[in-house]
């Protein structure tokens, strides 16, 4: 079984769940999928690091950063910063707060982004694309460039035609209709 075939697997196995569910935009949904069971397992970790990767190497896109917003970018950022190193092309992660720390620095963007870097916005799940442009306008605010948004599973329910209108590609693994249809079959 190549990578990819594994990976949509593990997520329908940890990730998927079927019902009735409320997602954080407010809509409902026949499905939910916690990408995080998946991104957090040693195996997802190192299936989506390689995946993404290659996904991202192939554009061209002279990233030097890779990071979103707190908490579901983290583990899909880092698995990326990971693989990079890998291959030998070294791109540093970045997490972004949903506010700025109230103590210490008081920063909202953690692990030393330069406010020159050229970075790869990562999410786990997209619907609306509310948490990418979240972390876009931070990194923005930054002084740093987003060149891409990566993200384990786009549901395909808005967030693509918003960053088209930001003027940033969007990169995926996989539909939600992907895995609802895996889903189904395997239930």
């Amino acid at each position: 079984m190549d990578d990819h075939t594994r990976l949509k697997a593990l997520l329908v196995e940890r990730s998927v769940r079927l019902g009735d569910f409320a997602l954080a935009g407010g809509a409902s949904s026949m499905y939910y999928v916690d990408v995080r069971r998946t991104t957090m397992s040693a195996e997802g970790q190192v299936l989506v690091g390689k995946l993404a990767w290659t996904r991202v190497s192939q554009r061209s896109l002279g990233i030097t950063h890779v990071g979103g917003l707190t908490m579901g970018a983290d583990p899909v950022a880092y698995a990326i910063a990971h693989s990079s190193w890998l291959d030998g092309h070294p791109v540093d992660a970045f997490s972004v707060r949903k506010k700025a720390k109230e103590h210490g620095l008081g920063q909202r963007i953690e692990g030393g982004l330069p406010s020159d870097a050229h970075c790869l916005v990562v999410d786990d799940v997209m619907t609306s694309g509310g948490s990418a442009m979240q972390a876009i306008t931070a990194v923005r605010a930054h002084g740093a460039t987003v060149a891409a948004v990566f993200t384990v599973v786009d549901r395909e329910e808005g967030a693509g035609a918003l960053m088209e209108a930001e003027g940033v590609p969007v990169l995926t693994l996989f539909t939600g209709r992907e895995l609802l249809e895996a889903a189904r079959e395997s239930a």
